[in-house]
């Protein structure tokens, strides 16, 4: 069965840094690419960060590029997402996600608040 479980989240001041995580169970970790999303409130789900299988290949989108970083540990079957320089338009629910034989898993999603 396959589990994706990110950390909590939390209330971060503007220009500030956060680190989540997202730790996962029931499939072969090192074999799959990652990814992270967010939905903000009344907003369309939005690309955040992918890394490679191999974890040689990190992609961004435009709005957090420069400011997040995506990484893996393999041995903890565990991928995060470093956010830094954040801003009020960060605000949102964060989601991890894997796509295992052509079906989409996420995360229950873990809320991070950017605001003074």
């Amino acid at each position: 069965q396959v589990q994706l479980v990110e950390s909590r989240g939390g209330l971060v001041q503007p220009g500030g840094s956060l680190r989540v995580s997202c730790t996962t169970s029931g499939f072969t970790f090192e074999n799959y690419a990652m990814r992270w999303y967010r939905q903000a409130a009344g907003k369309e789900r939005e690309y955040i960060a992918y890394i490679s299988s191999a974890r040689d290949i990190t992609n961004y989108g435009d709005s957090v590029r420069g400011r997040f970083t995506i990484s893996a540990d393999n041995a903890k079957n565990t991928v995060y997402l470093q956010m830094n320089s954040l801003r009020p338009e960060d605000t949102a629910v964060y989601y991890c996600n894997t796509l295992i034989r052509g079906r989409d898993y996420w995360g229950q999603g873990t809320q991070v608040t950017v605001s003074s």
